[in-house]
C-alpha cells in the first residue's frame, strides 16, 4: 500500500494519525451542530394538529343536541316554563328545585333526599292580580305574603292547578346595579 506524502501544515499529532487523506483543517475548531429538538416541520405539524382540534371541537359542541331535560340557555328556560307568555310578562321563569331533608334525632343525623328539577315561574309582585283572578290564590294569602315582602312562584300550568307557594327573595342574590 502506497502512502501519500503528507503535508507539512498538519501539526505533530495529526502526522501521527491515519486518516492522512484528510484535508489540512482550519486552526479554528468546527462547532458541533446539535440536531434542534422541533425543527420548523415538526411545529408545522403540531400547529397543524392544534388548529384541526380546536376546530373539531367547536364543530362538535355546536352540532350536539342536548337532551330535553338538560337546559342550555335562559332561552330555554323561558320556553320550558309554564304558561311561557304570562310567566315573561308578569314576572320570570325559573328552575324549581325541590328536595326533602330527614332529621333523626337520637343520633342527630341530617339526611338529604335527591333533588328533583321542574319548570317554574316566579311573579313579580306587581303582578299577582293574574293568581287572584283566577282563584288560584285568596286575598287572605295574598296578604300574607305581601306582609313579609316575598312573592309568588308557581310550578304546572295555571289552568290543571298549580302548585303555588310563597317565596323568599333572598337579598344575598342580588346582583348589585
Amino acid at each position: 500500500m502506497k502512502r501519500r506524502p503528507r503535508n507539512p501544515s498538519y501539526s505533530y499529532n495529526d502526522r501521527d494519525r491515519d486518516d492522512d487523506f484528510m484535508p489540512p483543517s482550519s486552526n479554528q475548531p468546527k462547532a458541533a451542530k446539535s440536531p434542534s429538538l422541533f425543527n420548523y416541520t415538526s411545529l408545522a405539524i403540531i400547529a397543524g394538529i392544534f388548529i384541526l382540534g380546536i376546530g373539531v371541537g367547536v364543530g362538535f359542541t355546536s352540532t350536539v343536541s342536548a337532551s330535553p331535560n338538560a337546559i342550555v340557555s335562559n332561552v330555554q328556560i323561558d320556553q320550558q316554563a309554564p304558561n311561557p307568555e304570562i310567566c315573561i310578562q308578569n314576572g320570570a321563569s325559573a328552575i324549581a328545585m325541590e328536595t326533602r331533608f330527614f332529621v333523626t334525632l337520637n343520633p342527630f343525623k341530617v339526611y338529604v333526599a335527591q333533588a328533583s328539577t321542574k319548570p317554574g315561574c316566579v311573579l313579580r309582585s306587581a303582578n299577582w292580580a293574574i293568581l287572584e283572578q283566577r282563584k288560584l290564590v285568596s286575598a287572605d294569602q295574598s296578604r300574607e305574603c305581601r306582609q313579609r315582602m316575598n312573592t309568588f312562584g308557581y310550578t304546572g300550568t295555571l289552568e290543571n292547578s298549580p302548585k303555588i307557594d310563597c317565596l323568599y327573595q333572598s337579598e344575598s342574590a342580588k346582583t348589585s346595579s
